[in-house]
């Protein structure tokens, strides 16, 4: 049997948790990657072995600092689904923020050379940060007023 009605794909509405931990895992993936990436620039990996990233002396204070950096957007991947909604909201706005920056200075000491791979990124990663915020400034509200009993009579 066939039919020649047309049918639309369900699309229901994303929730913001699920946008927020898809925006957080794409950022994740895509700053490690860019950091994996980084070692096949030549040179890397030579100064790595003299024990020097960019011009820091390789130590365990730096190697933490790295870890942190690395570790927060994975967090908030998890927090973007756990926290309740207030503090949720206040944490992507605020690491998101913090991170715009922190993701631009990526770029220092670059030359024109790697423009286009440091641009790439960088402008890939400050547009989900600024997807992460647009969508948890926006956080859709409810009424703390409960509905009158006419209205609810409506809703009935």
């Amino acid at each position: 049997m066939t039919t020649s009605a047309r049918t639309r794909l369900d699309d229901p509405p994303t929730p913001v948790r699920v946008k927020l931990a898809a925006a957080w895992t794409s950022f994740m993936f895509l700053y490690v990657y860019v950091d994996v990436l980084n070692f096949y620039k030549p040179g890397v990996i030579s100064e790595i072995l003299a024990g020097i990233v960019y011009k820091f002396d390789i130590s365990a204070p730096l190697l933490t600092f790295f870890l942190v950096s690395v570790s927060i957007p994975g967090v908030m991947v998890a927090l973007s689904a756990l926290l309740p909604a207030r503090a949720n909201r206040i944490a992507n706005l605020v690491v998101a923020l913090v991170y715009i920056p922190y993701s631009v200075f990526n770029a220092s000491g670059a030359t024109w050379e790697w423009a286009a791979f440091y641009g790439i990124s960088i402008g890939i990663e400050v547009l989900l940060l600024v997807y992460i915020m647009r969508v948890a400034w926006t956080w859709p509200r409810t009424s703390l007023v409960p509905a009158s009993p006419a209205e609810m009579v409506r809703q009935a």
